[in-house]
């Protein structure tokens, strides 16, 4: 099925965003340097950067090392590196130009992202899984009914289905850890953080869950030589996998650590929080009220029995730390620390309403959280009258409506890109959008371009 879906990826590269991640590519691949200049004039140049301070931003200001500055971080690069390599092959095999900006070599960072995005999904059902949940409609619904599908397909050179990725893996391997807390696991536990961390910064905020695991289960049985062992061998993990994150602040910066100019933009004492969530044109539960769904299912398994009392054979047969009601309480609670801090990293950012984007795009990261969530509501559900079945159907339906055509108002100019406006938008949803729905499929997929020669 996702193989079929692919010929439904964008293949452009056209915000600032996109072009700082893609610059640390192209650069580290053809110049061996991270010195953007080039990367920036070339996306200029040609009227792709478009967007309003483009210039002054990346063209006339430089870092404390005199190099440009790019406030993305290197990791999307490393996850995108296979692809760009194939994009390489197969620009020397058909004659296109081999300067790491042609044609297949954008392409292969849209594919890359989209497969990304895919295997995010995947490692969200395996999580689910080591829960005894079955997932499968949850991941149809989250792939379906959340920004992941606007950043999988219309604009996958942005970081976001990459982030998705990095976290589900990184909470597939807590879950598989977490049954013994080896040694090797916490390696492989640290090096999965610190890949997580190296796409998107915010990302670490997500190793808190495991820690307050770890802290909750040796907690009352600690001893000093023996279970220090792991933590000390998953932050030498975490270390080392970050490394080139490290090099390239201070290449790049001067120092370690991002631009100054970031930590202008926050304020820690998340002022946004409850705008990040309810604004009636920014927030996250409006774009995503499938979001709701999978925060109530979260709750669930965190206060009460959950799916463990719902299903009683739900447990997974030789899966330790994931069949008993205490553990899913306690994976529960450690599930809501990470939501919770997503929430207050992301209302401690001035430019919270990530205007001109779409949707809450930083709260892509929690993917499996929400497969996670929808899942164990689903459980819930499954087990309740024949009414309130029907109603879960129709409610996860209509949200996954929604965020489809929010998608298409989005991309078609049918919105106003810098905020979500109810009602308008509800009556284009379901009024305009069916009435236009046969001709906007036609271009998407065979006339593409027409969407960007109007602006829309």
């Amino acid at each position: 099925m996702f193989l079929l879906s692919l010929p439904a990826v964008t293949t452009r590269i056209y915000s600032s965003d996109e072009i700082q991640y893609f610059a640390y590519l192209r650069s580290a691949w053809f110049d061996h340097d991270l010195s953007f200049e080039n990367e920036y004039r070339y996306f200029y140049d040609r009227g792709i950067a478009k967007s309003e301070g483009f210039h002054e931003t990346f063209l006339e200001r430089s870092t404390d090392t005199g190099r440009r500055i790019n406030f993305g971080t290197v990791g999307c690069a490393i996850l995108w590196s296979p692809f760009y390599l194939l994009g390489d092959v197969t620009a020397r095999a058909s004659g296109a130009a081999v300067d790491g900006f042609s044609r297949p070599y954008v392409a292969a960072v849209a594919y890359g992202s989209a497969v990304y995005g895919f295997l995010a999904v995947v490692l969200a059902v395996l999580c689910a899984a080591r829960l005894g949940l079955n997932a499968f409609t949850a991941a149809v619904a989250a792939w379906l009914g959340t920004p992941l599908l606007f950043y999988m397909y219309v604009a996958p050179p942005f970081s976001h289905a990459c982030s998705a990725f990095g976290v589900a893996l990184f909470i597939y391997a807590w879950l598989r850890v977490r049954d013994q807390w080896s040694l090797r696991g916490a390696i492989a536990l640290g090096a999965a953080g610190a890949l997580m961390s190296m796409v998107r910064e915010q990302d670490l905020f997500f190793i808190a869950g495991p820690a307050l695991d770890w802290l909750l289960t040796r907690g009352a049985r600690f001893r000093l030589a023996a279970d220090w062992k792991g933590p000390v061998a998953a932050a030498a993990a975490f270390a080392a996998v970050f490394s080139p994150q490290l090099a390239t602040y201070a290449i790049l910066n001067g120092h370690i650590g991002p631009h100054a100019s970031v930590g202008h933009k926050m304020n820690w004492t998340a002022p946004h929080a409850l705008q990040v969530l309810f604004s009636p044109e920014h927030g996250f539960f409006i774009w995503t009220p499938l979001a709701l769904l999978a925060l109530a299912g979260i709750a669930w398994l965190w206060r009460a029995a959950g799916p463990a009392a719902a299903e009683p054979n739900a447990s997974l047969p030789g899966r330790r730390g994931t069949s008993s009601l205490a553990d899913r309480k306690q994976i529960g609670a450690c599930l809501v620390l990470m939501l919770a801090l997503q929430v207050y990293v992301g209302g401690s950012v001035e430019s919270w309403t990530v205007a001109g984007a779409y949707g809450q795009r930083r709260f892509i990261a929690l993917t499996a959280i929400m497969v996670i969530g929808y899942a164990a509501l689903q459980a819930q559900v499954r087990v309740s009258s024949r009414q309130v079945r029907l109603l879960f159907a129709f409610v996860s339906i209509v949200a996954v409506y929604w965020n489809l055509a929010l998608i298409a108002e989005f991309s078609t100019g049918l919105m106003d890109r810098q905020r979500l406006e109810p009602r308008r938008n509800a009556f284009d949803a379901f009024v305009t959008l069916p009435r236009l729905a046969p001709s906007l499929a036609y271009r998407y997929l065979f006339d593409r371009a027409s969407f960007y020669k109007h602006g829309s």
